[in-house]
């Protein structure tokens, strides 16, 4: 049962934990969102695309937004019970701040096993539909490429339409250029036109009304002896027409990338990796998921440390140290996966020999902190650190007309 001091700890972690998670979250996908929009707009119901698409992402950058945002809360919540001196109070009632970490370390632990849950699971189900539906946006429907006055490629064939109705998907004037390689060419113009999607195929039908057709039997040459190209020309009243180019199969089954598979199945094909994958690329891939998880189990001894201090240390710049840490260390996990994928090196040097190291760093300093009377030699560092640069800033800060320190 949590007590009303749990709550209260909780509480504190959850304001700053929540909102780095949201601000992350929208940074994150705001980046994202450009670049869909770029990729969908103009099309058909392209905002429901960007949206649909958004959804698929979301797994995604949940994985690095949880553990982040955890270890800010961490920081921040932290911090501010020992600025205002409760964690003060709370340990001169005979309360530990080992028993004050315990309900962030239970918070840990949940966290941990929804981060198994959206890396195991959801990720992998969640990065192929997206990868299907942006295949599917840029290579099947290709009618909803259509756009007022532009130049564009369906296929083998070049077009331009005026005065686009996307209510209707009807249009006023097209010019139509196909180029057929050694067998001609074929130009077409129409005064109206339509586009047809067809249920069960997947290519629109283009529907021309009252236009021309130029057609020659082979491409012209520059060779003044070459045979004249025959041409045909004839007007009709109506002609229907696929637009676009189908590739040869639908998107590939899911599991051709071993990021597309879940953590059963890495572990059931590692000795018989699936088509485009390679052991060494399941290797890392699956060392890399529990890697990640169980991190969050360390972050709250990681964390606390750096949060606690003397009301006069420098607290900033042990906020800096710290996230310098964690990010260094995440940046160490990713290039030890790319050394596992790349060269066959050991995950247990490339990955675990890093996160082994950092976690008895981070017992240690927890240790040293709750169950010791030794001054942190570490921290005593940092703030000797940080009154050194604000020695030499301020006096600079005055010259410049600024008053505060960095």
């Amino acid at each position: 049962m949590l007590t009303i001091i749990d709550r209260y700890v909780l509480r504190q972690v959850a304001k700053p934990l929540a909102t780095a998670m949201a601000i992350g979250l929208l940074m994150l996908l705001a980046e994202r969102l450009v670049r869909l929009l770029d990729t969908t707009l103009g099309k058909k119901n392209s905002f429901g695309v960007v949206f649909e698409l958004l959804a698929y992402l979301v797994p995604h950058y949940l994985g690095t937004a949880i553990p982040a945002a955890l270890f800010l809360g961490l920081l921040f919540g932290f911090s501010k019970l020992s600025k205002d001196s409760e964690i003060d109070a709370m340990m001169a009632t005979g309360t530990g701040l080992h028993r004050l970490t315990r309900p962030v370390v239970m918070l840990s632990v949940a966290l941990g096993a929804l981060s198994l849950f959206i890396v195991g699971w959801l990720q992998p189900q969640s990065r192929y539909a997206y990868r299907s539906v942006l295949f599917d946006v840029k290579n099947v429907e290709v009618f909803y490429l259509a756009e007022e006055g532009v130049f564009m490629q369906a296929g083998s064939r070049t077009f331009i339409l005026d005065k686009l109705n996307r209510s209707s998907n009807t249009f006023d004037h097209v010019f139509l250029f196909d180029y057929r390689g050694p067998s001609g060419l074929e130009t077409l113009t129409a005064s109206s036109g339509v586009l047809i999607p067809v249920e069960g195929q997947r290519r629109p039908i283009l529907r021309l009304d009252n236009g021309h057709r130029l057609k020659l039997d082979r491409w012209p040459a520059l060779d003044g002896n070459a045979e004249i190209p025959q041409a045909s020309v004839a007007e009709f009243a109506t002609t229907d027409t696929p637009l676009g180019k189908v590739s040869d199969s639908i998107f590939r089954p899911r599991g051709e990338d071993e990021r597309e598979l879940t953590l059963p199945e890495l572990y059931m094909q590692l000795d018989a990796p699936p088509k485009g994958s390679t052991r060494n690329s399941m290797v890392a891939e699956l060392h890399q998921r529990i890697v990640n998880v169980v991190t969050f189990f360390m972050l709250p001894l990681l964390a606390v440390p750096f949060a606690i201090g003397r009301q006069r240390s420098q607290r900033g710049y042990r906020f800096g140290i710290a996230l310098v840490i964690i990010v260094a260390f995440h940046e160490i996990i990713e290039q030890g996966a790319i050394a596992t994928r790349v060269s066959g090196l050991s995950p247990w040097l490339s990955m675990w020999l890093a996160f082994g190291l950092i976690t008895a760093f981070a017992i240690w300093r927890f240790y040293a902190t709750c169950f010791t009377l030794k001054p942190d030699r570490i921290g005593s560092v940092i703030d000797a650190f940080g009154a050194g640069v604000n020695r030499l800033w301020l006096p600079l800060a005055r010259r410049i007309g600024l008053g505060a320190r960095p």
